[in-house]
């Protein structure tokens, strides 16, 4: 399907299918190209900061093989749960993620018992792994967020702001007014988030600082720009969006837990990195 996404206050006008190109009667969608492209930068990016806390690259790749269908699975189930109206009638449709409607909290809750489980029954250190992938995940959502924009979706409320979007008019007739393209707020957030954290990760002081501070920035980001969006998933039967109420518990648990481990040592005691895995780490620079 052609579209037209134009940004008026910047002169900036797109067309494009969101179709990339077919095998036989099959398309291929730009949505799951910019998402396969976004998990492989963050496979690449988590291997090759393994060592920094004490993991072997092997690992980390056997952890994704198990967290990533796991996370998919759920993303998908997370969604179809609080859209159910729109999927009872039609179930076919449920499996069609191509269409969009991955819900990224649904993924992260399936990826973090994933590798947990994982973790254990392989006897690997499960905090230095949520650590190794806290810094590579917000790479792929930064990117993945891109595959919305092929789908004309996740944008917010009506703005007049310089940066607004308007889908379906070309510049000659979008207006005064557009959406705001949240989708780049949320990569926009997510990019920055991946500086901070690869930053940060240079004065770790114990074992899952670097996903505390994860959920917590990427909680705080989505609190607010999920209040700017059109297409917000709501608690059945009320008007609380969430994303809003997962994000705030997120960022209560990310940065609280930061702060009572990071000030109150009796806690950091149990989880500071091991001597082992940081001579590790200094061989492997």
């Amino acid at each position: 399907m052609n579209q037209i996404v134009s940004f008026p206050g910047l002169g900036l006008e797109f067309h494009f299918s969101n179709v990339a190109f077919s095998i036989g009667a099959k398309p291929i969608y730009w949505y799951g190209i910019v998402i396969a492209l976004g998990v492989v930068l963050s496979a690449w990016y988590a291997c090759r900061r393994a060592p920094r806390f004490g993991m072997r690259a092997d690992d980390v790749l056997d952890v994704l093989l198990v967290f990533l269908p796991v996370g998919i699975v759920c993303a998908r189930l997370y969604y179809v749960a609080f859209e159910w109206e729109q999927y009872r009638d039609n179930p076919a449709e449920i499996i069609a993620i191509w269409h969009g409607g991955l819900a990224i909290y649904g993924g992260l809750i399936g990826g973090l018992i994933a590798i947990i489980v994982y973790c254990r029954a392989k006897k690997l250190d499960c905090m230095d792994m949520l650590d190794v992938y806290a810094g590579a995940v917000p790479i792929g959502q930064a990117l993945g967020r891109w595959g919305n924009f092929f789908n004309c979706e996740a944008f917010g409320r009506q703005t007049s702001l310089p940066w607004r979007m308007v889908i379906g008019k070309g510049l000659d007739e979008a207006g005064q007014f557009g959406n705001h393209p949240t989708f780049f707020y949320e990569s926009a957030w997510n990019a920055v988030g991946v500086l901070l954290l690869y930053l940060y990760s240079k004065k770790r002081k114990y074992r899952g600082e670097m996903v505390l501070l994860y959920f917590g920035w990427y909680g705080l980001g989505r609190f607010f720009i999920e209040g700017l969006r059109t297409d917000s998933l709501y608690l059945w039967g009320t008007d609380f969006r969430v994303s809003q109420i997962v994000a705030l518990i997120s960022v209560l648990i990310g940065f609280g837990g930061f702060v009572l481990n990071r000030f109150l040592p009796f806690l950091r005691n149990v989880s500071e990195p091991d001597a082992t895995n940081q001579n590790h780490t200094e061989e492997s620079k």
